[in-house]
């Protein structure tokens, strides 16, 4: 009798946990992974809230995160649109967080030689970059149409290293998909898109594609 109990028991909480692991959750809900929450909400410290990177507001109130995700005073910089690609929808955005001393950012690579995925050449100076060049491009906000073309800004990596860049292109939160931005979907609305160069002087692995960084004003 005590090994039958034993073993409905058992039973029942392997089915609770199966059904709910299949569940798709709303805002605050329970989650495992990515795939138990609704739409564009992510699994955060296993409750599903919204995505800080892409800068989705769909939870009222909710947790937001370890603290990785933007400032309040960022909540205001909500996207534009949105943007079809091989099936897939992307935000589109014309704002970026605030520039402050110390800018939390998304730092990607991008090549921006001729034949590089950067696409067509750069539009502040029109030309191609060496991977060997210190050399960013922004997202739109931050760009803020060519204002910081040729500047200097200092990009610091959580091991300590940092290295200054010239801002020479922007990485297109409002476009993408086509040739003139190598097939690419638009960036978010939090990217320093560094050269090859840029990876190097501050120690960072190229095959992890993204890295949190902070970045300011040289």
């Amino acid at each position: 009798m005590e090994n039958t109990l034993l073993f409905l028991s058992l039973l029942f909480n392997i089915l609770l946990f199966a059904s709910t692991s299949n569940a798709i959750s709303s805002c605050n809900g329970p989650c495992q992974t990515e795939n138990d929450c609704d739409g564009q909400l992510i699994c955060i410290h296993g409750s599903c809230n919204d995505d800080p990177d892409i800068g989705t507001n769909t939870c009222s109130g909710g947790s937001g995160g370890g603290g990785g995700g933007p400032s309040p005073s960022d909540d205001s910089c909500q996207p534009s649109g949105s943007l079809t690609c091989q099936g897939q929808s992307y935000p589109t955005y014309t704002c970026s967080p605030t520039v402050t001393s110390s800018t939390n950012a998304k730092l990607t690579l991008n090549d921006f030689s001729e034949g590089g995925d950067g696409g067509a050449q750069s539009e502040c100076d029109g030309n191609y970059h060496d991977k060997t060049e210190l050399v960013v491009a922004l997202s739109t906000g931050w760009y803020a149409g060519g204002t910081r073309c040729g500047k200097m800004i200092r990009i610091s990596a959580s091991n300590g290293k940092s290295v200054e860049a010239k801002v020479v292109d922007e990485c297109d939160s409002r476009n993408g998909c086509d040739s003139e931005h190598a097939g690419q979907p638009p960036c978010r609305n939090n990217i320093v898109d560094g050269s090859d160069a840029v990876w190097e002087a501050l120690g960072l692995n190229k095959d992890d594609g993204v890295v949190d960084v902070t970045w300011s004003m040289a």
